[in-house]
């Protein structure tokens, strides 16, 4: 592992000894905060749950995150926004298609 540097991080009171690329150090540390941020408002909001309970809403608040983007909308829905808005381009861009020819 070259060109990477050994750097510790605390997650849920743990420490996790990691090499990460040094121009990546503080996006990890900005991604370890946002964990704990969000580990500390689950812990606020929800009583009777143990650590491991939290770190699993806290990975599964993080997956949809990746499913979904910031519109609400998800990968899918965006690839089929992405087309009609192709679509209603095309036919704009051909002024004699009727307004039929639009796929939606």
């Amino acid at each position: 592992m070259e060109n990477t540097i050994p750097i510790t991080l605390w997650l849920a009171g743990r420490s996790y000894r990691i090499r990460v690329k040094p121009e990546e150090e503080q996006a990890i540390r900005q991604a370890m905060k946002v964990a704990e941020q969000r580990l500390a408002k689950l812990r606020n909001d929800i009583v009777g749950k143990d650590e491991q309970d939290f770190l699993a809403m806290c990975l599964m608040m993080y997956a949809t995150d990746q499913v979904t983007d910031h519109s609400g909308f998800t990968p899918v829905q965006q690839d089929t926004i992405q087309d009609m808005m192709q679509s209603i381009d095309d036919c704009l861009e051909d002024k004699s298609a009727p307004a039929t020819d639009l796929v939606l």
